[in-house]
């Protein structure tokens, strides 16, 4: 600092130059060393905004040392000084936002929060500075904060947390006090992750109030976070052996269903002899019921196809039983292979029959969306799955649980769809699946 002062050759310049020295203390810890060097500034060689970068110092310098400090009466002695030189600070602006924000600081302090957000929400208006509009937005959260709305203060808080880390700030008391007041509301995973990343800032700025603060704060929600994940460990423990006592009654299910298997084997033989007497008694009513005897036949095929699905399905669960190859066994019973291909034919005679009932469907849904919204089959296909959900809503069936069950998806997928092509209907959105009934 000696080599720069002759440089500027100038006592305001020196005085200037000090009191930024003193900032930069006051950031780092150095409180003795901060006030010797405002001490040692005569404040009546000050123009008028130096004099308010100075009042503004010490204001933040008393500030920094009652929130350092402990004690009750020493404390009250550092906020009358911080509130004093707020005064001083009015005196001294011309800046009127900056004005603004220490009279608002002001009416909080006097417990009128009310007058104090008048003025707040007036300024962030005004104002086009990011940084500035940080400390409004922290300064409304103060102002919440005193009227016990903490909804409204995690949500200002947050504001000027992003804003913070926007910039690269890391000194800052807005991320680590939404920190504490989202343990407050029971989110410890953010609340420990907004904390270490204070702790981080804090010792990368070296702002050792700022490491003090998230130090006596941190202990508490660590401790918490790893009381939820010891639970979390103990509930995945307990789905483990759950999921082992499943296992030995797949086991047993498994046992049954051969037992099964082999009754089912029974009912088909007993019904290809039922068969081939319902075919000696289609052929006596061959004149008279031909198009009967067609459907029936089809009927019966399908069955028959089915029974030997099943029966082709046991048999090669019964090799792998008999040469005891349990985890080829165990790998075949969990595929769902099976009923996808059960399920896959199953969706692809609904969407036939669905557009035989209503040839037009697409093309009439289409129109019901934004352009950038229109759904249209791949090549193979004949409905998607958001056409398959909207036809059945069509046929009647709206229950998006019952739809869910159908289509084998979850409630909230099926939410989720209706949501978003809601959403992106031309006209009226709450009327949109009135709309797709009168299709």
């Amino acid at each position: 600092m000696s080599k720069l002062i002759p440089a500027a050759n100038s006592a305001a310049h020196e005085n200037e130059l000090k009191i930024m020295t003193s900032e930069v203390y006051s950031l780092m810890g150095m409180y003795n060393e901060a006030y010797e060097l405002l001490c040692s500034i005569d404040k009546s060689t000050l123009d008028r905004s130096l004099l308010n970068y100075y009042y503004r110092t010490l204001r933040a310098y008393y500030g920094w040392i009652a929130d350092y400090t402990t004690g009750t009466e020493e404390k009250k002695r550092y906020l009358l000084k911080t509130n004093q030189y707020r005064d001083s600070i009015i005196i001294t602006t011309d800046n009127k936002i900056d004005m603004g924000i220490v009279e608002a600081e002001q009416y909080t302090l006097k417990g009128r929060p009310d007058s104090a957000l008048v003025i707040l929400n007036s300024l962030i208006k005004q104002s086009s500075d990011r940084q500035q509009q940080a400390y409004i937005n922290y300064t409304i959260s103060e102002t919440y904060a005193a009227m016990d709305n903490i909804e409204k203060q995690i949500y200002f808080l947050a504001k000027t947390a992003i804003v913070d880390l926007e910039n690269g700030t890391r000194e800052y008391a807005s991320l680590q006090k939404l920190a504490e007041q989202m343990f407050e509301e029971g989110d410890i995973d953010r609340a420990y992750r907004y904390l270490s990343r204070s702790m981080e800032d804090a010792v990368s700025c070296n702002a050792r109030l700022r490491f003090i603060e998230v130090t006596k704060f941190f202990p508490i929600i660590d401790k918490a976070y790893k009381i939820k994940e010891d639970k979390a460990k103990f509930v995945s423990n307990i789905l483990l052996i759950s999921i082992s006592i499943l296992s030995i009654f797949l086991i047993a299910a498994i046992f049954y269903l051969y037992i099964w298997m082999k009754k089912l084997s029974v009912m088909r033989r007993n019904l290809s002899i039922a068969n081939k007497q319902l075919q000696a008694v289609n052929k006596e009513l061959e004149q008279t019921g031909h198009i009967k005897v067609v459907y029936i036949g089809r009927y019966l095929d399908k069955c028959v196809n089915y029974l030997d699905k099943i029966e082709q399905y046991r048999r090669s669960l019964a090799k792998l039983a008999m040469a005891s190859k349990m985890e080829e066994l165990f790998k075949a019973i969990k595929s769902e292979e099976f009923i996808k291909d059960e399920r896959k034919d199953f969706y692809n005679e609904f969407d036939k029959s669905f557009i035989e009932l209503f040839p037009n469907f697409i093309t009439k849904f289409n129109d019901l969306l934004m352009d950038d919204a229109k759904i249209y089959p791949k090549y193979g296909e004949i409905l998607t799955t958001e056409l398959r959900i909207f036809a059945l809503i069509r046929l009647g069936v709206t229950d998006s649980n019952s739809i869910a069950h159908f289509l084998g998806y979850s409630l909230a997928t099926i939410y989720n769809y209706r949501s978003k092509l809601r959403n992106k209907a031309k006209g009226n959105k709450d009327e949109f699946e009135e709309d797709v009934m009168k299709i």
